[in-house]
């Protein structure tokens, strides 16, 4: 019975090794723009955009791990309309070609972010990164030029802690081959920081944002209700990057 047992956990674990990155990585390839325009860098396609004419903020949003950018229409109401909004797609997702990876992820963010800031000369480039997507956000505190703010909502302070609390029968933590850990990312970044945890979240827990908040002196951290997928939708997150001021729904909180 031992023997049996023990091939059957090596077995699970050879499976989740193999196969982690099908886990981890949700694609879709569907053709719609819902109302987007196309963001192209150099006649490629690399996410879609809300353009402004001179814009107050640039905002990079990277993305969750499921679905692709034009499904992130949800994001749009949680702007100031004076501000513009360029949703990154990742490698392997949407009609973008490559593999889903941490390396590729990372690698887009940067281009995305680089272009933003030779196309926006002068205004502020700040991110939103969800969930999957606050790892590549959280890389683009390390650029030589950082971000003007960083907001990130339902994310995980290291994804390898995530991972071993979804499967604590297993090493989790030591097979993860994408290992993102924005804590030890954002340890330098000298910006503004908000960090958003859903309280009822099953995905990520909220305590391994409660945590990213807690490892950084310059982040302030928000519970807000509902669980992984609500946040866009319940009117808790207000995105604001104005003078120091951050809004949220009916109160003020002064930075």
């Amino acid at each position: 019975m031992l023997k049996l047992v023990l091939i059957t956990v090596l077995g699970a674990m050879a499976l989740l090794f193999l196969f982690q990155r099908k886990l981890l990585y949700l694609p879709t390839h569907h053709t719609e723009t819902n109302g987007l325009a196309v963001w192209g860098i150099d006649g490629r396609s690399i996410g879609y955009a809300r353009k402004v004419g001179s814009p107050q903020n640039v905002w990079l949003v990277t993305h969750g791990n499921a679905g692709q950018a034009a499904d992130r229409t949800y994001v749009l109401p949680c702007f100031s309309d004076a501000d513009a909004v360029f949703i990154m797609e990742y490698p392997g997702y949407g009609n973008r070609t490559g593999s889903p990876n941490k390396s590729s992820f990372d690698a887009a963010a940067a281009e995305a972010y680089h272009w933003l800031r030779k196309t926006y000369p002068g205004i502020p480039v700040c991110l939103l990164g969800e969930s999957i997507g606050s790892g590549p956000a959280a890389s683009l505190a390390q650029q030589k030029i950082p971000p003007d703010k960083i907001v990130l909502v339902v994310p995980f302070n290291d994804l390898a802690s995530v991972a071993q609390e979804q499967f604590p029968l297993i090493p989790a933590r030591l097979m993860l081959l994408d290992r993102w850990d924005n804590s030890e990312a954002l340890k330098g970044y000298g910006g503004k920081v908000e960090i958003y945890g859903a309280v009822n979240d099953q995905v990520i827990p909220v305590h391994h944002a409660k945590t990213l908040a807690d490892s950084l002196t310059n982040a302030v951290f928000h519970a807000i209700p509902g669980g992984h997928n609500d946040w866009s939708q319940s009117g808790a997150v207000q995105i604001r990057n104005i003078n120091g001021v951050e809004l949220l729904t009916g109160t003020r909180v002064q930075r």
